[in-house]
């Protein structure tokens, strides 16, 4: 199976966020349809550090999680037919924030598409820290264009 390395020029031909809400900074390896990891360098100037919160700065959940979330649309939105198209998530359950993500850190993300049938993807995430585990969460995610193929009519 091809694996593919994306810098960030690449992966905004792919997906459709853009700075400053594009939490992934490298994906170092997408399997197309299976699974993606890489990372974003956390910079002490990042926007969210500076409201979240004043004198105890961190990288806010619910942020880690799209990280995550974006990171595992790589591994759809690479597949023939589905560059630049639109991922959303529809759910998101066994949440975990394990430690505090804090500035100056590389927030590592490695994710699984366990099912991807008729545009709808059953995935899995975690995020870390120096290698601790820092987040994780199961979470699906649609594919809208290719849902559309399946309507009956």
């Amino acid at each position: 199976m091809k694996k593919y390395s994306l810098d960030k020029k690449k992966i905004e031909k792919i997906q459709k966020n853009r700075d400053p809400y594009l939490m992934i900074d490298y994906a170092s390896e997408v399997i197309p349809g299976i699974s993606a990891k890489g990372y974003k360098d956390l910079k002490n100037d990042e926007w969210f550090f500076k409201v979240h919160w004043e004198g105890d700065p961190n990288m806010p959940g619910m942020l880690q999680l799209e990280s995550i979330v974006q990171m595992s649309a790589l591994a759809l939105l690479i597949l023939p037919g589905n560059e630049g198209k639109v991922v959303y998530i529809t759910t998101c359950s066994n949440i975990k924030f394990v430690k505090k993500v804090l500035p100056n850190c590389r927030f590592m993300v490695e994710t699984f598409i366990r099912s991807f049938k008729r545009g709808m993807a059953t995935c899995e995430g975690y995020a870390y820290v120096n290698k601790e585990l820092v987040c994780s969460a199961k979470f699906n995610l649609v594919v809208p264009h290719l849902i559309e193929k399946y309507k009956i009519k």
